[in-house]
């Protein structure tokens, strides 16, 4: 059912680490914070669809409240954004091509977490929804985005739900960054074809 909602530890024994010690301050002395980074502006209104399961809701809405985050700060208001929840990620490419034809929609983001009992399962389970995905960006050509995550290890435990969260949390704001700069490049892209700067097929 459908519904419109609103709102490896890797190391090597040859890096070296080095301390960078801040400048020191003298007392009443304050610190101006980094300026803000400026993205680029959308030449034409952008409008994204994100699509996310509801299996592990409190999981996968962390990935959903960092996109938000961070594609409004790259000129995307939330209003601009929709987002739908499916029952669970095998559902999700069939929504987002249904959702890309309507011709609405300038990117869609699918977000979801695939677990299960059977590690072949979950597996055959998110190969199938990453390649359906592609399948429907290269049909129609609507850029479709994908955060649907098969972990190696799930347990229905505090620490691995706390983690999830935040690995999400991150992905959404990796799946925003994407979006957006994909977004920006089909722009100039098609910007080019349509002056006949690059010729078309």
């Amino acid at each position: 059912m459908n519904q419109m909602l609103q709102d490896t530890e890797l190391s090597s024994p040859q890096v070296q680490s080095t301390e960078v010690q801040s400048p020191e301050v003298q007392s009443g002395e304050t610190i101006d914070p980094p300026p803000a980074r400026s993205h680029p502006r959308f030449a034409k209104p952008q409008r994204i669809a994100f699509v996310q399961s509801s299996w592990h809701r409190e999981v996968v809405e962390e990935c959903r409240i960092a996109f938000l985050d961070e594609i409004e700060a790259r000129h995307v208001a939330r209003a601009q954004v929709d987002v739908f929840e499916v029952p669970g990620s095998f559902e999700i490419p069939l929504h987002a091509q249904i959702l890309a034809k309507t011709r609405r929609y300038t990117a869609i983001v699918a977000a979801g977490l695939v677990v299960d009992g059977g590690i072949y399962r979950h597996e055959f389970v998110a190969d199938t929804v990453i390649k359906a995905l592609m399948d429907v960006q290269l049909r129609t050509e609507v850029p479709v985005f994908s955060a649907v995550l098969t972990p190696q290890q799930f347990h229905e435990s505090q620490a691995h739900f706390d983690f999830f969260r935040k690995h999400f949390a991150v992905k959404g704001i990796e799946v925003a960054e994407a979006c957006a700069n994909t977004l920006l490049s089909l722009e100039r892209l098609r910007g080019q074809v349509a002056a006949g700067i690059v010729q078309g097929a």
